[in-house]
């Protein structure tokens, strides 16, 4: 299996480049936002595409794809005018000659016709923030993408991701696959959440009535005691990593959620090994460990039979109670580690 990284400017301890190059054969392409636009995380300094610039032009020079994004919820006014087009058209082109890209993805259908119709060549990819989960809504979109990211919701749902891989071969489209989302299960706020982050500049000029936390979700996750809100994160999409073999039949590159992660190098470590011995919560983006703040989910201590119970899984929370009691399993006081430690 390879593996789509995001992007991060280089900080004093990590960049980019040093990850592409230890992990250089696991990684098959680096997906990023142009700096200024808006896209489904907080935007990139306009001031530092230059250093953008130079370590794309690195990664293509070591034979790593690139992929742009144009993936914000939202446009505002601009989502169909004729100076979007034009701007599209000139950050693709300039990309296309001197990075050499080839892949877009995003939510926009305007975006996609607009590519198409002035790069044919360049693969357009929807957006997992679009939520296609259907034959029939990959059929709408026509000759506009070139593939599709499966809806979060189904990445533990074999019997689905087989019928839409055999759609996709039947009509040369291509399916792909996020790994490692934090996002909660069917989550009603996620239009909402991603609306706020596609207008944060705007956002951030205006006094706002958020309170201390981010978003809807956070709220939600904090209301609930810890066994409850651990329960409600192994219900989600994510997708272990020792269980990456399963998915290879049906996808040859994982996307792992690593632009806003405060460490890329351990999640994609994580998954080129196949296996990870430390908090669950570290490994998806969102991240919700600070909720978890006295507590680890420790990624030892799943139930034997995890996959099978999870990939068959009817989706009847309410009376299952699985998740619920390999959270309580899992659940692993901080200081109860501290203790061990120190008497070892």
């Amino acid at each position: 299996m390879k593996f789509s990284v995001g992007y991060q400017l280089p900080d004093e301890y990590d960049s980019i480049a040093e990850l592409a190059q230890d992990y250089r054969d696991s990684i098959s392409s680096v997906y990023y936002s142009a700096p200024g636009h808006a896209s489904a995380r907080s935007m990139i300094d306009p001031e530092a595409a230059s250093i953008m610039e130079e370590e794309l032009s690195f990664l293509h020079g070591l034979g790593i794809g690139l992929v742009m994004l144009y993936n914000a919820n939202c446009y505002g006014d601009d989502a169909v005018s004729p100076e979007f087009g034009a701007q599209i058209c000139r950050d693709v082109g300039h990309a296309a000659e001197t990075l050499g890209l080839r892949d877009i993805t995003t939510t926009s259908p305007f975006v996609a016709k607009t590519v198409k119709a002035a790069f044919p060549e360049i693969r357009v990819t929807a957006s997992v923030n679009m939520w296609i989960g259907t034959e029939q809504a990959m059929e709408y979109l026509g000759d506009r993408f070139d593939g599709y990211y499966l809806q979060r919701e189904y990445n533990r749902d074999f019997a689905r991701i087989r019928r839409l891989k055999g759609w996709c071969d039947t009509h040369g489209k291509t399916l792909r696959i996020l790994a490692n989302s934090g996002c909660l299960y069917s989550c009603p706020f996620h239009t909402f959440h991603d609306n706020m982050v596609a207008h944060e500049a705007q956002l951030c000029r205006k006094e706002n009535g958020m309170g201390r936390y981010p978003s809807p979700c956070w709220e939600m996750m904090y209301q609930l005691d810890v066994p409850h809100a651990a329960a409600v994160f192994l219900q989600e999409s994510w997708i272990r990593p020792q269980d990456t073999a399963a998915y290879e039949p049906y996808f040859s590159e994982m996307k792992l959620a690593t632009r806003m992660h405060t460490s890329p190098r351990r999640v994609l470590g994580a998954y080129v090994r196949g296996r990870y011995s430390g908090n669950l919560l570290d490994l998806t983006e969102p991240s919700y460990s600070r909720r978890f703040d006295r507590y680890i989910l420790d990624a030892t201590r799943f139930p034997k039979d995890w996959f099978e119970r999870t990939t068959g899984c009817a989706k009847n929370c309410e009376s299952c109670g699985y998740c619920l009691h390999a959270a309580q399993e899992m659940l692993v006081e901080k200081r109860k580690l501290e203790r061990q430690f120190l008497s070892e």
